[in-house]
């Protein structure tokens, strides 16, 4: 959410930079959830998409057909916010 906090759908499309560096870090949230689901499965019950974040995850490393920038785009301006306050929440509860 940091590197798109100054940006709108139209600079995220021109940016290759900032398109990279958001889909990287997507990447990484996936790869951290599909860990946590493989090493604590009743952890990772209570992060609701769990499975559809990965699935997400995968379709970016994998490159499958070509990256929809309007979809990674919604993915970080309405779905993001949402997973960091679910994330933050069991952070504070453990």
């Amino acid at each position: 959410m940091e590197f798109t906090a100054d940006a709108d759908r139209a600079r995220y499309h021109d940016d290759l930079l900032l398109r990279s560096a958001v889909e990287r870090q997507f990447e990484i949230i996936g790869e951290a959830l599909h860990q946590l689901s493989r090493h604590d499965q009743e952890l990772a019950r209570l992060i609701p998409d769990l499975p559809r974040i990965v699935a997400f995850r995968n379709r970016l490393i994998h490159g499958y057909a070509v990256t929809d920038h309007d979809v990674v785009w919604n993915t970080v301006t309405t779905d993001l916010p949402a997973l960091r306050e679910q994330l933050d929440e069991l952070l504070t509860e453990g």
